[in-house]
């Protein structure tokens, strides 16, 4: 902390611009420009040159309202961990959500990379610039607060993996070939809860709507949409473009009210983001004012371009039921591509943990990985609802944003009567809390039990996951048995017409076990697994027992 330079000063053309220190002057160093208004502002860099890179600031009629300047410097910086602290800047200022940035993103994001002494710069050295921005009421909140909201975590500066980063630079390159040309053009990019749909998302409208500022590129004038089914992560969305110039809330929209406007407008959007797309609608749903047979279908109508978030495991609903071959044989009426991320980004656990939550999936019992010791993900067991309460509230107390979360078995009504999971057992009130964040990160919900649709989409530390009577055993074949009439999620399982008993069955048990797979795949540190069932629950518990002898 002591070899930490932080200089504040006026920033206006008549202001003394000489750098004090020379650690200030010849070095790397990051900096922070902003005004103090009722709705302040700030920009954010890094540079080599910085007498230079602050006059070329005053200069930029962009910057006209910005009149303070904060230099940090340090003995050790080089470029790449400035480069490194300016992004880690812009995500937590995004995340802390008071000032509104005029940062713009690179057409090309910074794929994230290791360095000399990484972590010295990206924790150490980065705690004490934010202390010291805390202590001059630059910030108002703590790394570890921020770290644990999901508008940190969906940041569009979030450093990409190389496979996100080359599929962004694809779908960049698909719109900009296809903006100009006749038709529907589509693009999909298929992934498996964790694999980092959602921030890739956040990433491109972000650039997206950038190059629509921007009259140098192939995007410039563009009307773009990015859409979502899904109201928790719409919040998270609107929440970020708070602190984001070309980031618009008109821009962020339910599938439905799109499609109401464009076709009352007679107007075609440029290009159409559809963040979990397996939310949409497969059949007709007057009572939510969609009166068509495809929320695909209707959106691709109704936009040049548009780019498709899809996990076929995800799907909810029958009156959402999606498949390989439905989203094919849609796509395929228009000029279309599929990209896959494979990577999983959320779950810090080993390769055989997730096997074992897939093979869970797939009702097969097997055994408890072993390897989850050598890493920093825990997969346990319980057999008593106290002590596995306890664990994730120890949890919380200790990490933070460490939730109780149930399938859908236990009944659940909008009508803001309280309701119980599981009264012989767990005995808490399902999700009731209502404000403008995601239900998770409001302190009262670790008294709650979240359900399925508080959570998709949504990281969480630890996650504990409650199998409710629709999740059973069966002894003579040892592996999971599905019990639908147990579910109570009654407009999960509204009937389709268009689709045999046989097949309405088939996906009442697929959408349970699909539930399963969103729940198991919520937490980064862990999961922790409570059934409700006795046989289910003795069979679980014998592995855990295994494990530990």
């Amino acid at each position: 902390m002591n070899e930490l330079i932080f200089e504040k000063d006026d920033f206006t053309p008549n202001s003394d611009t000489i750098m004090k220190s020379v650690h200030l002057n010849n070095f790397p160093i990051v900096y922070i420009l902003y005004n103090e208004k009722k709705r302040p502002s700030a920009y954010i860099g890094q540079t080599v040159q910085a007498r230079r890179r602050i006059k070329t600031h005053l200069e930029n009629k962009k910057r006209k309202n910005l009149n303070r300047s904060i230099l940090i410097g340090h003995k050790k910086f080089n470029q790449s961990a400035t480069y490194n602290i300016e992004t880690n800047l812009i995500n937590y200022f995004i995340a802390d959500n008071h000032f509104q940035l005029q940062n713009v993103s690179q057409t090309s994001s910074r794929v994230m990379h290791n360095y000399y002494e990484k972590p010295f710069y990206n924790e150490d050295l980065f705690h004490d610039i934010w202390e010291k921005l805390l202590n001059e009421n630059i910030v108002s909140d703590t790394l570890e607060n921020l770290r644990n909201k999901d508008i940190y975590k969906l940041s569009p500066y979030k450093e990409l993996s190389h496979l996100q980063l080359d599929i962004k630079s694809e779908v960049l390159d698909f719109c900009k070939e296809y903006i100009q040309k006749e038709g529907n053009h589509v693009i999909t990019i298929e992934g498996d809860a964790g694999t980092g749909k959602s921030v890739l998302l956040s990433s491109l409208f972000n650039t997206l709507q950038d190059l629509s500022k921007d009259n140098s590129s192939l995007l410039f004038g563009t009307d773009n949409y990015l859409l979502v089914n899904n109201g928790e992560m719409l919040k998270t969305y609107k929440s970020i473009a708070n602190s984001l110039p070309n980031i618009k809330k008109k821009s962020l929209m339910r599938p439905t009210p799109f499609i109401n406007e464009k076709t009352r407008q007679g107007t075609t959007a440029d290009i159409a983001l559809i963040d979990e797309a397996h939310l949409l609608l497969t059949k007709e749903d007057t009572y939510n004012n969609f009166n068509y047979n495809n929320h695909l279908d209707e959106i691709i109508k109704r936009s040049k371009i548009t780019i498709v978030i899809f996990d076929p495991k995800q799907v909810l609903k029958i009156k959402s039921y999606w498949n390989d071959g439905l989203l094919e044989e849609i796509s395929n009426q228009y000029s279309s591509k599929t990209v896959k991320l494979t990577d999983q980004m959320r779950m810090n656990a080993p390769p055989e943990t997730i096997n074992w939550i897939d093979q869970f999936v797939a009702k097969k019992i097997i055994a408890l990985p072993t390897t989850e010791t050598e890493s920093s993900f825990e997969l346990k067991i319980f057999n008593d609802a106290e002590s596995f309460k306890t664990a994730i509230q120890n949890k919380n107390n200790k990490v933070g944003l460490s939730r109780i979360v149930s399938t859908f078995d236990y009944l659940h009504k909008k009508d803001k009567e309280i309701y119980i999971v599981d009264k012989e057992g767990i005995n808490m009130p399902w999700n009731n809390t209502q404000n403008n964040v995601a239900w998770a990160e409001n302190q009262d919900s670790i008294k709650e039990v979240g359900s399925i649709y508080t959570v998709q989409g949504f990281d969480l530390n630890y996650v504990g996951v409650v199998l409710g009577p629709s999740v059973g055993y069966d002894e003579e074949k040892d592996e999971l048995v599905i019990h639908p009439s147990k579910y109570k999620d009654t407009g999960a399982f509204t009937s389709r017409q268009d689709f045999s008993i046989e097949k309405n069955q088939e996906i009442k048990e697929e959408i349970i076990l699909n539930s399963i797979n969103v729940l198991m795949k919520r937490g980064i540190h862990g999961l922790y697994i409570y059934a409700t069932d006795p046989a289910l629950r003795k069979r679980l518990f014998d592995l855990e027992r295994c494990k530990k002898s």
